[in-house]
């Protein structure tokens, strides 16, 4: 019989998209763990282009410190395409980004987080990891309810008591808005990775890589690409 892996209390699994809330937290773990993988999800999204950003990021990050090219382990890529073909949301299909009947944004992919933090915690318990950090932020959002603390602090709680495992999940930019998300990067990586968050993240809906702003590439349009653009203003005047 197969023993279980060992928790290590040094270990942590980032949930990594390529998007800049994710990179800061990637940042944010290699500062505080001896050894930090990376997770992330292809679930059919509209703004694929995150999946091909991430590997470059990542290696990028390395670069900025010898502790981090040390600490940065293993990448594991899970395929949740389901997700896309049960849900009818301008992340997952070609439609016009608004409001719907219920109040939220037609971006919001029910159940996402949820399923995201599901799958994180299985790979965390077959890695030993005893961390999950995550870039889930109620400050700075479009009103998504699987991105509030209240949610994944049960969610903790679930994974826990589901796996029997002392589970920590860490929300580093739960109370941070987008401007604040800026000025940690600064703070954490210098001026570095506060480049490469500009450069190379992704966080455009459509996918947009095209047109290059102060801020970053993206449409310009969708609301993530107004809150990274306002966030990065406000950052500008305050820094």
């Amino acid at each position: 019989m197969a023993a279980e892996p060992e928790v290590s209390s040094d270990t942590a699994l980032v949930l990594f998209s390529g998007g800049q809330d994710s990179t800061v937290c990637l940042a944010w773990a290699l500062q505080r763990f001896a050894r930090v993988e990376t997770i992330g999800f292809d679930y059919g999204q509209r703004h694929a282009v995150e999946m091909t950003v991430r590997p470059l990021v990542r290696e990028k990050i390395k670069g900025l410190r010898g502790v981090w090219a040390d600490r940065l382990g293993d990448d594991h890529v899970v395929a949740l395409d389901a997700l896309a073909k049960i849900s009818e949301t301008a992340l997952t299909r070609d439609m016009a980004i608004e409001i719907a009947a219920g109040g939220l944004p037609n971006t919001f992919v029910p159940g996402r987080n949820l399923v995201f933090l599901a799958f994180a915690g299985a790979v965390a318990y077959r890695r030993g990891a005893g961390h999950l950090v995550a870039g889930m932020c109620e400050t700075d959002y479009s009103g998504y309810p699987d991105c509030r603390d209240e949610t994944i602090k049960a969610m903790a709680r679930a994974l826990n008591l589901g796996m029997a495992r002392d589970f920590a999940v860490h929300t580093p930019l739960m109370r941070v808005d987008k401007a604040g998300t800026f000025a940690m990067a600064e703070q954490i990586g210098g001026p570095a990775l506060l480049d490469l968050v500009i450069e190379d993240t992704h966080t455009c809906y459509l996918g947009e890589r095209g047109r290059r702003h102060d801020w970053g590439y993206g449409c310009g349009d969708c609301p993530a690409c107004r809150l990274r653009a306002d966030g990065f203003l406000r950052f500008r005047k305050t820094g």
